[in-house]
């Protein structure tokens, strides 16, 4: 029979969080005093005006941006629906360029590239100005008018950021497409979007070899009617068909482009891009972002997150195929006039000290990189990072799933030596900027938590009747009132938009995210609500399972799933990838286990752990739990498995069971 805790939590629809941790890190006396954000109370006294007049705080900020005409309203609600800045005329492109461009940042570098066999550009904002103003007469004159979609599929070259900036200079609205996906994710793409045009390079670069990627158009535009010409850059001087009338060199119609071209006068809510998420077993999701309300949030998130000083290098590690390549390796830093590392290649080519030589090289000073990163980094092996002199780097960022706070741990350790605060940000391609996270002059950080919602941005965790949970009582993670950067909605499928994201709670956007708060306001992410495991009537995050599991010092990572079980309900699997120096066997599973119900309780032991080489990955570094269930429960994979970086991992472990 049930507890009566039990019996509670089943009726309140809340969830069991088990995960405890007690360590506390207080930004640096320091680092706080140059901060733009300097203390807690400066930040809780910005939070509760921006809470307590937000159109006034969302308006202040846009004021800070050129506008052509002013807008008449900050927030037309009509929930699910919103328009931020109704009335109001601008150009993203023209404020993160020619602001620039017109002051005395025209000679600063904005774009610091790395390819990965060595070679190097430097791009100034006055430089960016002209090849941006050039690439958008070239849209033009291929007919490109506001509103059409262009698809955008390269490698991570400077030409990427350029394509997506004169997009938005002439009002088009980029769908950029990550340079590892299929013909058929391409097509896909295409299709939902309609788009018209599609600039690809000849190739990519990628750990020593390379990708021809304007074969895989060739082979996706076959069926896509909508699709009239294809720009090719040429990068990697790969063999390839150029067919008359449709194919288009990049450097010829360069060549032929004047370098002044005015920015198109947009409203606020006119579409700038759709990026579609991946992962889905169903038709993927094209999230619909527009210009005014995004650019206003990702530029002042990127601004007070970052901290960014004009004398700062930073370093993004994500493609801009993915929304954090988005808002913040193009249009957040580039609205701040910051300076931006962008790397070509792989993190472990040719060895697995490349990020750490970037880094030492080309003094960085701001490092945003990913948990599925670190924890390779920590497989690896520290000596990789302390050969390296890292004395440059002043503040560390994480983003794309929680970190294990043992994983946090060694960030801090050994690349921050200690002393670099972490802002770790929770956000999603829907909410188009970081939502939580340190401000890391005044925040204190604990490690494998968010911590706070920043100002403007009201987050907090519900019971499933959407009543606000207790603290330290797991929930659903919800956005109680709309922000700028939002989704608009779904492109063309308005019905799955409020199906998907405002049909769980009353006029609150569901993030599909468990979370719970703990005593001091912090928001600790327990993982996707699909996640959630029933075991013996406890509701279970699996994500806290595998932090303590990772804790372990033979564990490099893990990923917990459930399959079916007649007793509980649900059992517990875990599939564990060790550190090199390790070997699996039944006394390491029997000390795991052990070690979780020392770290969580017994109800938490996994009653399967299947030791694993490697972790099925998205290509932006996700772990795939939805195929890892399927293993585990009938050793078989069906569901759609397109957005897979690795096949070779399935293989190795479809034949692996427990001892």
């Amino acid at each position: 029979m049930a507890t009566d805790e039990t019996t509670s939590k089943e009726q309140t629809g809340s969830i069991s969080s088990v995960l405890s941790e007690k360590r506390k890190f207080p930004p640096s006396a320091e680092f706080s005093k140059n901060a733009h954000i300097t203390s807690m109370e400066e930040y809780e006294k910005l939070y509760a005006a921006a809470a307590a007049d937000p159109d006034k705080y969302w308006g202040d900020l846009a004021e800070k941006f050129h506008w052509f005409k002013k807008w008449d309203s900050v927030l037309d609600w009509a929930p699910p629906y919103a328009k931020w800045f109704s009335g109001g005329k601008t150009n993203i492109c023209y404020n993160a360029v020619d602001v620039h461009a017109k002051s005395w940042r025209k000679n600063k570098a904005a774009i610091i590239w790395e390819g990965e066999e060595g070679p190097q550009r430097v791009l100034t904002y006055g430089e960016l100005h002209r090849q941006v103003s050039k690439f958008a007469n070239v849209l033009k004159i291929a007919g490109i008018r506001p509103g059409d979609r262009v698809a955008i599929y390269m490698g991570m070259v400077p030409e990427l950021i350029i394509a997506v900036l004169a997009c938005a200079r002439v009002g088009a609205v980029h769908n950029v497409i990550f340079a590892g996906f299929s013909a058929h994710a391409i097509s896909e793409r295409v299709n939902d979007s309609r788009a018209k045009m599609v600039i690809c390079a000849d190739g990519t670069r990628r750990r020593g070899g390379s990708i021809n990627l304007k074969n895989i158009v060739d082979e996706a535009i076959v069926n896509t009617p909508s699709v009239r010409s294809v720009i090719v850059l040429k990068v990697t001087g790969e063999k390839v068909h150029m067919h008359d009338g449709m194919d288009h060199w990049w450097h010829d119609l360069m060549g032929l482009a004047m370098d002044e071209c005015e920015p198109a006068e947009v409203d606020a809510e006119h579409p700038l891009f759709v990026l579609y998420t991946s992962g889905s077993t169903g038709k993927p999701k094209g999230i619909l972002h527009t210009t005014a309300g995004y650019m206003v949030h990702a530029a002042n998130s990127f601004k007070y997150v970052f901290d960014i000083k004009d004398e700062d290098i930073y370093f993004c590690t994500a493609d801009v195929g993915w929304i954090t390549g988005h808002s913040y390796m193009a249009y957040g830093p580039l609205l701040n006039g910051a300076t931006i590392l962008m790397y070509e290649g792989a993190p472990n080519y040719p060895q697995w000290d490349r990020f750490w030589d970037i880094i030492n090289r080309h003094k960085v000073t701001i490092l945003y990189t990913a948990p599925t990163a670190i924890r390779a980094f920590i497989r690896a092996g520290n000596e990789w990072v302390t050969k390296h002199n890292l004395d440059s780097l002043r503040l560390l960022g994480t983003v794309g799933e929680p970190i294990n706070p043992e994983a946090w741990m060694w960030y801090h350790r050994i690349v921050g030596q200690e002393r670099c605060p972490i802002v770790d940000t929770w956000w999603q391609t829907e909410t188009g900027g970081i939502m939580v996270s340190p401000l890391p002059g005044a925040t204190p950080t604990k490690p494998g938590t968010a911590t706070r919602p920043l100002p403007g941005i009201m987050v907090d965790v519900v019971r499933k009747n959407g009543d606000p949970c207790e603290a330290n009582e797991g929930g659903y993670l919800v956005i109680k009132k709309p922000w700028p950067s939002m989704l608009r909605t779904i492109y063309g499928d308005n019905a799955r938009y409020e199906k998907t994201y405002w049909s769980e709670f009353k006029d609150m956007y569901f993030t599909g995210d468990g979370a719970r708060k703990d005593e001091d306001g912090y928001i600790w992410i327990m993982g996707r609500v699909d996640d959630v495991v029933n075991v013996s009537g406890h509701r279970l995050g699996t994500s806290e399972v595998e932090s303590a599991l990772v804790s372990y010092e033979a564990v490099a990572e893990a990923a917990v799933v459930s399959r079916p079980d007649d007793i509980k309900g649900n059992a517990l699997v875990a599939f564990v990838t060790l550190k090199d120096e390790y070997v699996g066997d039944m006394n390491l599973r029997e000390a795991l286990r052990n070690h979780v119900a020392k770290e969580i309780g017994p109800i938490a032991k996994p009653d399967e752990i299947r030791w694993a080489k490697g972790l099925p990955k998205t290509r932006s570094g996700k772990i795939m739990r939805r195929l890892l269930r399927e293993l585990a429960t009938s050793n078989e994979v069906k569901g759609d498995v397109t957005t897979l970086e690795d096949f070779g991992v399935l293989e190795n472990l479809r034949d692996q069971e427990d001892d």
